[in-house]
């Protein structure tokens, strides 16, 4: 069953634009973009005030991944799309490979889970290039 939110037009080009930066081979793109619904639960927007840029966790040891699953709410739902890189025996793969993410941690209210449950195929079928979820 939908909820009835919409999805922000920020949401799809913050997208486009990751897609843009990826082929251009930008070094600033983002690693992930983590959306979630505005206060009312009627519309899905941007979460700008976390994110990861490519090449921004310098010579940490801890990979990219981590630093994404720390920026994740302890209380709440967010949608996320991470930008995934993997290794093959040959090489060191960087193709746009989206992962589509729905976090719902174990403390979230039944209420705000199920909310973000019945908005996800509204945010889903905006993104076309996903190849996981």
């Amino acid at each position: 069953m939908a909820s009835g939110a919409t999805v922000n037009d920020e949401v799809i080009k913050v997208l486009n634009d990751e897609k843009k930066k990826k082929r251009e081979r930008k070094k600033k793109r983002r690693k992930e973009a983590l959306f979630c619904l505005n206060d009312k639960e009627r519309q899905i927007i941007v979460e700008e005030a976390k994110q990861i840029l490519a090449n921004d966790t310098g010579d940490t040891v801890e990979d990219p991944y981590m630093t994404f699953v720390k920026l994740l709410p302890l209380n709440d739902c967010q949608f996320a799309l991470y930008d995934a890189t993997y290794k093959t025996k040959e090489s060191k793969k960087e193709d746009l490979v989206l992962i589509f993410i729905f976090w719902a941690s174990k403390s979230v209210p039944l209420k705000s889970e199920m909310i973000y449950a019945s908005s996800k195929d509204a945010i889903k079928k905006k993104f076309t290039y996903i190849k996981h979820e």
